[in-house]
């Protein structure tokens, strides 16, 4: 089914001249994934050509710790399958085998080829949309061959484990050293094959620090609308790269310069820009960014529940003022229907927007802090994100009446041990002081005596008589 085509391989002496000698570069086996170099060797070993490629091998040059290792090969999925018992092939778009390693994915890939329109047999296996979108497509070739299809040039470097050389058939390495990131073959028709190319581009371009070449930055304005025909599903995994690499800002800042943002999240033009949600967000953005950096713990939720705060109030303020219901009613079903819109953009996963709806919810019950109130709204499970939402808000809208709620808020934390929560059990009570109260004169509070079953029917028995 995916048969070899039946193109020639390149010789040894084409080769050499796109090949860099290992005392030419600073990758060294010392600084590539230990389960990466065990698929690289057992592919080599079994005769079949094996290279390091893409990011990791970018990342390793620009001094970098690469977060995945993906590998190219001349072996067919199937072949490869049949090498490693702990694989298993994904993908109709693409044919891909996934080597597992506990949580640990290495990706390999067979060599890409060009496909030929009169060949019928190239014609079963790949398919495009009208607009030149790449649906499926796996036509195999030869190393060469793969080069040219890959997206850009600092992503077309392969590390070769026979002799730990490099090839570099686009230029990748002169694009490296002046930090340009340039596209492979005609920008548009590229972009089209893959509407997230253009998404890839900003990316690449502020994850690594590099300037997108002017003839690969001319057509991502035109071409933007092309990402409302990528499944929403694509979209968040994507948005998740973007946002929440540590370079969230810089990020999102291209993602607007380049019109791309519109078509992400287009609930928040929908009114035009405002300028209270893009401040709001890109603070969010920065506290993020260094939370990454300081290697804490980040949730999509929290991003989203930002970037769609504003939309909602509006939204919410609106259904109010048409319907005449209750402020709380109207936020409630302001909610649904600002993520049902969003949702056919990104495909938002439950978990992540039943989360968005309790940082929402609680930014209704933080002002009502009265009697058990706050001890319950303490012990909520989306307390701390919720809080970090209060003060964001405080920040940014400048406002008195957030401000001493968030101070309120913060001192009743300082008397307060936040629950640990056990999600098999109920979350444990914990004593509460709120802040203005004191203690009392240290006496022990009263206690109300507790009977067994047996004693409490008995005092009943009595009573009656």
């Amino acid at each position: 089914m995916f048969a070899k085509k039946s193109k020639q391989a390149p010789s040894a002496a084409a080769l050499d001249k796109y090949k860099i000698p290992r005392d030419q570069h600073s990758i060294s086996r010392q600084d590539i994934d230990e389960n990466a170099l065990k698929v690289l060797y057992r592919l080599h070993n079994a005769g079949f050509r094996a290279l390091l490629v893409g990011g990791g091998v970018r990342d390793l040059l620009l001094g970098l710790k690469p977060k995945d290792f993906d590998i190219t090969t001349d072996a067919t999925p199937e072949e490869v399958k049949a090498l490693f018992r702990n694989c298993r092939l994904i993908g109709r778009r693409f044919r891909l085998a996934h080597i597992l390693f506990g949580r640990e994915v290495i990706e390999v890939a067979t060599f890409r080829g060009h496909h030929d329109e009169k060949d019928a047999q190239d014609k079963q296996k790949v398919k495009q949309s009208q607009g030149g979108m790449l649906l499926r497509d796996n036509v195999y070739g030869e190393l060469d061959e793969d080069a040219e299809r890959r997206d850009f040039t600092v992503n077309a470097l392969y590390y070769d484990i026979a002799d730990f050389s490099i090839y570099d058939f686009c230029g990748g390495m002169n694009d490296l050293a002046e930090r340009k990131l340039t596209l492979i073959g005609d920008p548009e028709v590229r972009y089209r094959e893959d509407p997230v190319r253009m998404m890839r581009a900003i990316r690449f371009a502020a994850k690594l620090d590099l300037t997108i070449s002017e003839q690969c930055a001319e057509p991502i304005r035109r071409l933007a609308p092309l990402l409302q025909d990528i499944p929403a599903a694509r979209h968040f995994d994507e948005v998740i790269k973007l946002l929440l690499s540590g370079q969230g800002l810089a990020t999102y800042r291209l993602l607007k310069e380049y019109k791309l943002l519109q078509m992400l999240f287009p609930i928040l033009f929908k009114e035009g820009e405002d300028d209270k949600a893009n401040a709001i967000i890109e603070q969010a953005l920065i506290d993020t960014d260094q939370r990454i950096a300081d290697g804490k713990r980040v949730t999509p939720a929290y991003i989203y529940a930002i970037m769609l705060w504003y939309p909602l109030e509006q939204r919410a303020q609106e259904m109010s003022f048409e319907s005449g219901m209750d402020y709380h009613d109207a936020f409630m079903l302001a909610m649904n229907e600002v993520l049902s819109i969003q949702v056919k953009t990104i495909a938002i996963p439950k978990r992540f927007t039943a989360a968005v709806r309790d940082i929402w919810i609680l930014q209704q019950r933080l002002p009502r802090f009265g009697g058990k109130r706050a001890q319950r709204v303490y012990q909520h499970i989306k307390f701390r994100a919720a809080f970090d939402f209060l003060s964001l808000r405080a920040k940014v809208e400048q406002s008195t009446e957030l401000a001493e709620l968030t101070a309120w808020w913060q001192e009743y934390q300082l008397h307060n041990k936040l629950p640990e929560h056990n999600y098999s059990h109920k979350t444990n009570k914990a004593s509460e002081h709120k802040p203005g109260e004191h203690k009392g004169d240290g006496k022990k509070p009263y206690k109300k005596r507790k009977y067994s079953n047996a004693k409490r029917k008995a005092k009943a028995i009595s009573s009656n008589d």
